[in-house]
């Protein structure tokens, strides 16, 4: 074992890992491509594994930097070794060698409801404005359209401030009468939270007064840029800190059953090098540390995340932009979505569809591509779980709508078969969806990122290019029954017809 190493890379060999923002630039092979683990994140999962399709794997405890450039490429620790495995035959064998040995999987998993309903989420509707009856009525719509209830995410700004855990009193005037209505409508009910506290809130005084903040090196408390800001922020180092944190939260299910929590934040960008925990930690171990909070809650979700494959969080893909582009658009689900698996973090979410990003989304507020909303929903309603935000009976027309309300049914209706493969990740680590070279390894499959495979048996190819009425899929070997009830014989390669209502996908039998 060594902390610098450089391999060269084998005949047809390609690789993936690192950053799952960066799905949309894997395989590596045939890219330049350099990335330092230590001082990027990209504001979603990371962890320090890289896969080859050869049955290869690179891991370290920590952080690295890895460069790929022409047909070798390099990796370098500050402070750990590099363990460099092979034989372990191709893509899977890598992934499920290094899962076992370095981020098992525990056998827990998140509450099933996110998994069997599409989940819906108040931000793009209320953003920084929700209220109580804006909640009540946002539920009652979605279930006046024909959608299942499920889970209920109540976004940013319900409560008094950041670290003031109450809900607000002019907007949420009665919390336990809207939670006991929300339930009785069949939702379970998600608070948006974070490790953040507004620095001159009576909070904030007291957390630091107790030490329960973060210093800079002048031993005060060190303060936070982020999107909502500038914050202090909680030493999850300090066990009296997290204790603290998690009795508001439990306090919050007790008093008014709320069910669990949206945590965000915990970015490696907004850590510094100056800050001071209660013990040494840099802003990679810090994001670790707020992910280990959400293990005490089986309904969670978390967006960035460091070295936390194998646990039962769910994890989510950073904000996406009301675009089809393969950056920052609906074209970066798929490969995304892949590259979360590939790193161990299974109970996936795609963003909020039609785009989460609500600067993107404010700008096209007047102009939403009802093609693209539709697309968005078909691309999700497959991968493990998908989440509305922009109510769609507010932006579409009816026959645009239909096709919405369409996926979340068809999202139901194999919604337990996607629960079983979710229990099989929280034995196994495997990812639930799964990529082409993953399940049919040394076809030619590795650089196939615009379709995937949910489990081992079904096959779906979402289009994504606007206009498109067409999409070329890739079928292995076996026979494959469409959503047509077309039987495809395979290998082959085949264009099918994909109108706007049509999403394909296959069973193998």
């Amino acid at each position: 074992m060594k902390s610098n190493i450089e391999i060269e890379i084998l005949e047809g060999e390609y690789w993936w890992g690192g950053i799952v923002q960066d799905g949309i630039f894997m395989p590596y092979k045939e890219i330049n491509f350099t990335r330092n683990l230590y001082k990027q994140q990209l504001n979603n999962q990371s962890s320090p594994l890289l896969l080859s399709s050869k049955g290869r794997y690179i891991w370290c405890e920590e952080p690295f930097k890895y460069c790929f450039e022409g047909n070798k490429f390099s990796i370098n620790s500050k402070s750990s070794d590099i363990i460099f495995s092979e034989g372990h035959q191709n893509l899977r064998g890598a992934f499920l060698h290094s899962s076992t040995n370095y981020f098992p999987a525990g056998g827990n998993y998140p509450d099933q409801l996110l998994f069997t309903t599409a989940q819906h989420n108040t931000w793009i509707e209320m953003m920084y404005e929700p209220t109580q009856e804006k909640v009540l009525a946002y539920a009652q719509s979605i279930l006046d359209n024909g959608m299942p209830p499920g889970v209920l995410i109540i976004d940013d700004n319900w409560q008094e401030d950041y670290g003031v855990w109450n809900f607000h009193p002019g907007r949420f005037p009665e919390p336990k009468v809207m939670l006991d209505i929300l339930h009785k409508m069949g939702f379970k009910v998600m608070l948006w939270v974070c490790n953040l506290i507004s620095p001159d809130s009576l909070t904030s005084r007291t957390a630091n007064k107790n030490g329960f903040l973060i210093k800079n090196n002048e031993g005060k408390p060190a303060i936070a840029e982020w999107w909502n800001g500038y914050s202090t922020i909680i030493d999850f180092t300090n066990e009296a800190a997290v204790e603290w944190f998690k009795k508001r939260l439990n306090k919050l299910m007790l008093e008014y059953g709320v069910d669990g929590f949206k945590f965000d934040a915990g970015d490696l960008e907004q850590f510094k090098d100056n800050f001071i925990c209660s013990k040494p930690i840099n802003g990679l171990e810090y994001s670790e540390a707020w992910a280990e909070i959400g293990m005490s809650y089986s309904l969670n979700e978390y967006r960035a995340c460091w070295k936390q494959g194998g646990k039962p969080l769910v994890q989510r893909l950073s904000d996406k932009k009301h675009s089809w582009e393969l950056r920052g658009g609906l074209g970066s689900l798929i490969p995304n979505g892949l590259a979360q698996g590939m790193l161990g973090y299974a109970f996936i979410c795609p963003d909020m569809i039609g785009g989460g990003e609500y600067m993107d989304f404010l700008e096209n507020n007047k102009n939403l591509d009802m093609e693209l909303i539709v697309r968005n929903a078909q691309c999700a309603a497959l991968f493990p779980m998908m989440q509305f935000s922009v109510a769609p009976w507010r932006v579409l027309d009816e026959a645009h709508l239909n096709l919405c309300v369409e996926m979340a049914k068809l999202h139901q209706r194999l919604g337990e078969r996607i629960f079983e493969l979710a229990k099989e990740a929280s034995i196994t680590g495997e990812p639930i969806i799964r990529h082409m070279e993953y399940v049919f390894p040394g076809n030619g499959y590795e650089k196939i990122n615009d379709q995937f495979m949910l489990g081992d048996n079904i096959l779906v190819a979402p289009v994504l290019m606007k206009g498109a009425t067409t999409k070329r899929v890739v079928f292995p070997k076996g026979k494959w029954i469409g959503d047509d009830d077309r039987v495809v014989e395979g290998p082959c390669v085949k264009i099918v017809e994909a109108p706007l209502s049509r999403l394909p996908w296959y069973k193998k039998y």
